[in-house]
C-alpha cells in the first residue's frame, strides 16, 4: 500500500491476517538497499545469471 503510513492500525486492516510471505513482501519492499538494487537490476541487461544473484541475495522465490 504506497503512500500508507505504516504506524497506524488504519491503513492495514488486515494485519493481524497476514501471512509471513506478506509481512515479508511489506519489510523487503520498504527497504532502501532492495530499492537501490532492484531499480539498478531493472537499469541494467539482465541475464539469468544477474537475475538469479538479485533473486539469491534477496531471498526470493516465485510461485507459479
Amino acid at each position: 500500500m504506497p503512500g500508507a503510513d505504516w504506524k497506524s492500525e488504519e491503513a492495514y486492516p488486515d494485519a493481524k491476517k497476514a501471512e509471513a510471505v506478506d509481512i515479508a513482501w511489506e519489510w523487503l519492499r520498504r527497504n532502501c538497499e532492495y530499492q537501490r538494487d532492484y531499480m539498478a537490476l531493472a537499469a541494467s541487461q539482465r541475464s539469468s545469471a544477474t537475475t538469479d544473484h538479485f533473486r539469491q541475495q534477496w531471498g526470493l522465490s516465485f510461485r507459479s
